[in-house]
């Protein structure tokens, strides 16, 4: 600490110091100027880039990868009306204006050819293609009775649907297959679109891929504003009849990112700027210039643009939210400025590099809490509180450096003066500074310890990331209309499938499938999606092959009976049992890739992954209260695992709340260590404040029924360093030899703490007014922990002079 004391006590050091820092600065200028205007970077408003990667199970963090990124570029919308020829209209309106915008839309048309393209891979193995249901019927039904389905496809006109001729499948097997892999979706092939109804609406369904990423902030100003411009466009075309209303549901995760970038832009600049303009009027309310006012905006200028250089140099990116976070630091930056100003304003006779000299131990202690503060969000598994971290960290440090290397040589003797206001809250110290053993001061602290006790006693816990999650209200009701209609799978709770190899991997997809079957007949889920839906198990087609043989096609089988009553002989009953036996290609995953049939699920294989294959069973319709049956089934199928990442994440963000809480105790203990060589037994003191605020701020969480999380946690870590902040800056006055020196210097820690504390509470205040509900918590939690702070403070304040001074009377009253 000497050292460092004599670094900065030297006028020609200070001015070296001065022209060192004038160098960073610029450097710190010149590569943000390089980042916006020459590389142009974008913030990430990749909401996934928040959450814990699992790093124990990569096959496991691949598949829900693998799930999101399928759906990440798509935006599907559902355009309806009473009418199907309103409907057509309003879809041709809509895909007409993308239509021209093929850079960022490639939307899929539905032709003859697709639908051809789309049975092309089965016909060739239409043996090995049997439903469950088809499977028990051979083995249990007669030769008459499957002779009697075959004469009633070939003179029935209405036996259903043909998908080739009678000799290509002349018992309907490969057409009741590919019916049931039809009603895996309720979407349906009509006059060239894809069709979808209920009981009210008709509509035709546009499935969108986006060409660029669906996160650029660049392709959201251009894609939005276009799929805006086509739904206009679409209920236009019903404008002719006012009866008919277009409804137009739209889906996709382009959709949720725009919103969530639009409301942090939103946040920024409402918390930025408020807390801008809060400190400047506190600023001109204190000291009547605007030189304090824009020193203040330069150290908090110069630490935001450190924390963004280093942000992107160490991550390659910087996340919006982080900007977002990063605005609340202006609440903090501007301690270290207001501390020496406050300090500057009222000691006159001495010079500013003598005054930072003996601010600087307190300055630096105020840094390094503050630091460990942070160092809670660090210590999380999620990148972008990580993030937030060190942006936070590394700009309360250059903005340090700015007040340290700079104000001193800017800001001379007599050149700030104070306003009769700031005199009046000077006098507001008294008020606290009751005598310690009076009686009215030990209810009002028995009261709210029992009031405290009582908000404790009340407090609850919610980690469900469920809670942290406000989309707009218009995209939830789409969101629920297009499950509703579609019956789409979850992509955050799946069975994960692992084998050896493909095979393997299919068979326990099967396996799985049995099981889950009777939880579909009690209406536990509506259904599932699988590879293995559509490419059965090598052993289930050679299975499905030798059981067709024999019960079809066997030489006295139902083939025979059928050339009988058709008046045909051996060689035409040989002719049709050599052609279906002909159809015996083994289809493989790989040939079910080629097909246009495979679009929809090709995201549930996940292929070979190091030494093993795994695949994704994907559940449908599945009701909340019953997951539990779920997980239960996944323990008694080999190979098989229940995915609910919605769970994994809830089940992370506990465990981090209590063990963050284990690590705030550490917190104070350490800050304790670090203090004690220069408090002494006041160190106590200058914790007991923050540790008290914490404590009262959790009392109030529980009264007002607010459930604890880990952000109102990662608050109160922060609040450690802020609250710790000020008993420096109140301890601090013990330093003085005189008690007019020392009563001085109280007066201006004083002023130093309510500035500081006012300018916090504005920034981490609006912070709490966030539609982020994780941002909103640690704001809130600020804003109670600083204001509570602010008021217990000046009651731990220690004066070693007025006590010296009652000792010496006492000793000479004696005498």
């Amino acid at each position: 600490m000497k050292r460092l004391n004599l670094l900065f006590s030297m006028k020609t050091k200070g001015w070296g110091w001065f022209a060192i820092w004038a160098l960073v600065v610029a450097l710190l200028v010149a590569h943000n100027s390089y980042l916006w205007l020459g590389k142009r970077i974008t913030p990430d408003t990749d909401i996934l880039a928040l959450l814990p990667v699992q790093e124990r199970d990569p096959v496991l963090q691949q598949s829900f990868t693998h799930m999101v990124d399928a759906a990440q570029q798509r935006v599907i919308v559902l355009i309806g009306a009473e009418d199907w020829e309103d409907t057509k209209k309003a879809a041709n309106a809509y895909t007409q204006v993308l239509a021209t915008h093929k850079d960022l839309f490639d939307i899929t048309s539905l032709s003859e050819k697709t639908q051809s393209d789309w049975l092309a891979p089965f016909q060739k193995n239409r043996l090995g293609l049997l439903t469950v249901q088809q499977q028990n019927q051979l083995k249990t039904g007669t030769s008459e009775a499957w002779a009697n389905t075959a004469l009633s496809k070939l003179y029935s006109a209405f036996s259903g649907p043909k998908l080739g001729a009678f000799q290509d499948d002349p018992f309907g097997t490969f057409d009741t297959w590919v019916q049931e892999r039809a009603q895996e979706t309720p979407v349906r092939p009509r006059d060239g679109h894809l069709f979808v109804a209920d009981a009210k609406q008709q509509y035709i369904l546009l499935p969108i891929t986006l060409v660029p990423p669906a996160f650029s902030l660049t392709a959201q100003e251009k894609v939005i504003p276009l799929l805006e411009q086509a739904a206009t466009a679409a209920r236009a075309s019903a404008s002719q009849n006012p009866n008919n209303k277009i409804e137009i549901i739209s889906t996709g995760v382009v959709l949720h990112a725009a919103a969530a970038g639009q409301q942090a832009n939103q946040e920024v600049s409402t918390i930025g700027l408020g807390s801008l303009i809060g400190i400047i009027v506190l600023m001109w309310i204190s000291f009547h210039s605007l030189k304090p006012i824009g020193l203040i905006l330069l150290s908090i200028g110069v630490g935001f643009l450190g924390a963004l250089s280093v942000c992107v140099l160490l991550f390659d990116r910087i996340h919006l939210l982080t900007l977002v976070f990063g605005a609340s630091l202006i609440g903090i930056a501007q301690d270290y400025g207001i501390y020496f100003l406050c300090h500057r304003l009222g000691t006159a006779q001495v010079d500013s590099r003598t005054l930072l000299r003996q601010l600087i131990p307190g300055l630096l202690l105020t840094l390094l809490c503050a630091i460990i503060g942070y160092l809670g969000l660090a210590l999380t598994p999620f990148p972008g509180l990580r993030h937030m971290a060190v942006f936070s960290a590394v700009g309360l440090i250059f903005a340090w450096f700015t007040v340290v290397c700079w104000f001193p040589q800017l800001v001379h003797a007599n050149s700030l003066k104070s306003g009769k206001l700031v005199e009046r809250y000077n006098h507001l110290l008294q008020f606290f500074m009751l005598p310690q053993k009076s009686r009215s001061l030990w209810i009002v602290a028995l009261l709210i310890c029992v009031v405290s006790v009582y908000g404790l006693s009340r407090l609850s816990t919610n980690d469900d990331i469920r809670s942290l999650q406000t989309p707009p209200k218009h995209l939830v009701s789409d969101q629920m209309k297009f499950g509703k209609l579609l019956d789409a799978p979850t992509p955050v709770q799946y069975f994960l499938v692992r084998g050896e190899s493909a095979e393997v991997v299919l068979q326990r997809e099967e396996n799985l499938k049995r099981a889950l079957d009777p939880l579909i007949t009690q209406k536990v889920l509506s259904g599932y999606q699988a590879i293995s839906n559509w490419v059965p198990s090598m052993k289930t087609q050679t299975d499905n092959r030798a059981l067709i043989e024999d019960k079809l096609l066997s030489k006295d089988g139902p083939l025979k009976i059928i050339a009988e009553k058709i008046e045909e002989d051996a060689a035409w009953q040989a002719n049709i049992r050599q052609h279906l036996l002909e159809s015996n290609q083994t289809l493989t995953v790989e040939n079910f890739f080629l097909s246009t049939a495979s679009q929809a699920t090709r995201h549930l294989w996940l292929g070979k992954i190091d030494n093993h294959y795994a695949s994704i069973v994907a559940i449908k319709g599945l009701k909340y209260g019953e997951i539990s049956k779920l997980s239960q089934l996944a323990t008694g199928v080999e190979g098989v695992q229940w995915v609910d990442k919605i769970a994994e994440i809830s089940s992370v963000l506990g465990r981090y709340r209590q063990n963050m809480g284990w690590v705030l105790i550490g917190a104070y203990l350490l800050v304790f260590g670090l203090m004690f060589h220069r408090y002494r037994k006041d160190t106590w003191r200058t914790l007991a404040p923050a540790a008290l605020a914490s404590i009262f701020t959790l009392a109030l969480l529980g009264i007002s029924a607010q459930a604890l999380q880990l952000f109102h946690i990662l608050a109160l870590m922060l609040l450690l360093g802020i609250g710790v902040d000020y008993g420096i800056f109140m301890q601090e006055q013990n330093r003085q030899t005189t008690e007019e020196a020392a009563t001085q210097s109280r007066n201006l820690a004083w002023l130093a703490t309510g500035l500081s504390a006012a300018s916090t509470i504005l920034s981490f205040g609006l912070l709490a007014l966030s539609n982020t509900p994780a941002l909103r918590a640690f704001g809130l939690t600020m804003l109670i922990g600083t204001a509570l702070v602010w008021f217990i403070v000046p009651f731990f304040i220690h004066n070693k002079n007025t006590a010296q001074t009652s000792t010496a009377h006492g000793e000479t009253d004696a005498s």
